[in-house]
């Protein structure tokens, strides 16, 4: 006979059975990926709606993929959002396998590609012709050039997004086909190109997408001063713009400054750049909210410049100052003019003393998150935040050896409301690692007048894109993780 607990799950079960196939699709997407996976063992009928109401795919991208394609997306065919991922050391899907999947997956919107080395530009023109739906497009580590790229400008007109890494198969010098500007041109929205050597061959898609809003190139070899101007003179709704380690000068800045609606600018590693251009963009860029700027200890960018964007963007919510030695002069007038200025990192700033921090207490009313890092402070200025910035709810220090573990203990209990992080590092080396604070165990290389020219474009996939994601330092995401993931994640390894 059943237990009366027997019959109860009876109950239960034949009330789940009940529910319609969208009911229970809606209960299997508010799951975790490794529950879905579980719950599709469960019987046919929730393996049948799982894969029917899975969206989002990612697959390992080998060559052993093609025979099974056919299963995969018998099962899944409802995706939308597909990532094909390759072994650098193994050999990736073909060109034959990435039509067989446009094939099935017409509705795709969006495509990551990482590693594939065996795709061709047939291979991508096959893809676009079946999948023209395409609004997001991810490739890095890939082999397939221009006529690749521009197969899918050509016929993916509904395409808001591109992001190219380390694509091989662009032509270097003059013989490079250029990309662009295409179908695509017209609903382009974001445009981020890393670590190209020919990065400049996408000037006609970029001077082509005229409601292009945000432009992020890192580490592109070739002069940038030369595209800039022809760029802002036909992209006028431009947003946002990060540029690290390029071949720009303040003539490129000039350039930017006609971008009147710019509100984000990351300044990384330019270190031709100098107080003038920085003056430039603020004059006229009065809607500038966030500005990164890291100065590579050139000392090129400083006090000048500061003061011209404190004059002028009077909206700026957040800076970031990475090698950039500010003083109480310009920190005084950012505080004083800026009055929603809500975040704030000093970092590597050898001016930036007690007498600083005592100025940004007094003077920063709106400040919620501060960061400082390796700037010669003491417990003297931290003493001073207990009292100032009445909004601040979160403090990060890090390599400044002024401050003591008493001297934060004391603004704890002080502040009690106050989040104070305290990291006594020892190495004095600060740079920027997707947008990360981090420390590299590497001296910041010196800038040698005349030996500045195109800068290099590492190979390594250990070289990860900077500043953009510098963001999360200071955004909603936590404070200590955000700016400090690495360090903390080895410092927890070693106290366990």
């Amino acid at each position: 006979m059943k237990t009366e607990e027997a019959e109860v799950i009876d109950e239960l079960s034949d009330f789940i059975s009940d529910l319609p196939d969208e009911c229970l699709a809606c209960v299997f997407q508010s799951l975790t990926p490794a529950d879905r996976k579980r719950c599709s063992l469960v019987c046919r009928r929730w393996l049948r709606i799982e894969g029917q109401s899975r969206h989002r795919l990612s697959l390992n991208a080998q060559s052993d993929l093609h025979p099974l394609i056919p299963s995969i997306f018998s099962r899944f065919d409802a995706v939308t959002k597909l990532a094909l991922k390759c072994d650098r050391r193994s050999v990736g899907i073909g060109d034959e396998a990435l039509a067989s999947i446009s094939e099935r997956c017409r509705n795709l919107t969006r495509l990551k590609l990482r590693a594939c080395r065996d795709l061709t530009d047939a291979g991508m023109l096959a893809f676009a012709k079946n999948c023209r739906g395409l609004k997001k497009l991810s490739c890095g580590s890939c082999t397939f050039g221009a006529k690749g790229m521009n197969a899918v400008l050509d016929n993916c007109p509904a395409l808001e997004e591109l992001s190219v890494k380390r694509l091989r198969g662009i032509i270097d010098g003059a013989a490079a086909e250029p990309i662009g500007p295409g179908l695509a041109a017209a609903s382009l929205k974001t445009i981020c190109l890393k670590e190209l050597y020919n990065g400049q061959c996408f000037g006609p898609l970029i001077i082509g997408a005229r409601n292009l809003r945000s432009l992020k190139l890192f580490r592109c070899s070739g002069d940038w001063d030369k595209l800039f101007p022809l760029i802002m003179d036909q992209v006028t709704s431009i947003i946002e713009i990060h540029m690290e380690r390029i071949q720009v000068s303040d003539v490129g800045l000039e350039a930017i400054s006609n971008s009147l609606n710019l509100e984000i600018l990351h300044l990384v590693k330019t270190p031709v750049c100098t107080n003038a251009g920085l003056g430039a963009v603020a004059e006229k860029c009065k809607l500038l909210r966030k500005l990164h700027i890291d100065g590579w200890k050139a000392n090129r960018i400083g006090d000048h410049g500061l003061i011209a964007v404190a004059k002028s963007c009077s909206n700026l919510q957040e800076l970031v100052l990475i090698g950039v030695n500010p003083t109480k002069l310009s920190l005084e007038m950012l505080a004083s003019n800026c009055q929603n200025l809500e975040r704030l990192a000093l970092c590597g700033s050898d001016t930036v003393g007690d007498a600083e921090i005592c100025c940004i207490a007094l003077k920063c009313i709106a400040l919620k998150k501060l960061c400082i890092k390796s700037c010669p402070i003491s417990d003297h200025g931290m003493e001073a935040l207990a009292s100032g910035c009445p909004n601040l709810v979160k403090v990060k220090v890090k390599k400044c050896r002024g401050v003591t573990p008493e001297g934060a203990d004391w603004l704890r209990a002080n502040r009690g409301s106050l989040s104070v992080n305290l990291d006594m590092g020892e190495h004095l080396d600060v740079t920027v690692n997707d947008g990360v604070v981090q420390d590299n165990g590497d001296g910041i290389p010196p800038v040698v007048a005349g030996q500045i020219g195109a800068p290099g474009v590492a190979s390594s996939s250990t070289a990860r894109s900077t500043s953009f994601k510098l963001s999360g330092l200071l955004g909603g995401r936590s404070f200590m993780a955000c700016t400090l993931r690495r360090l903390a994640s080895s410092n927890g390894s070693s106290r366990s």
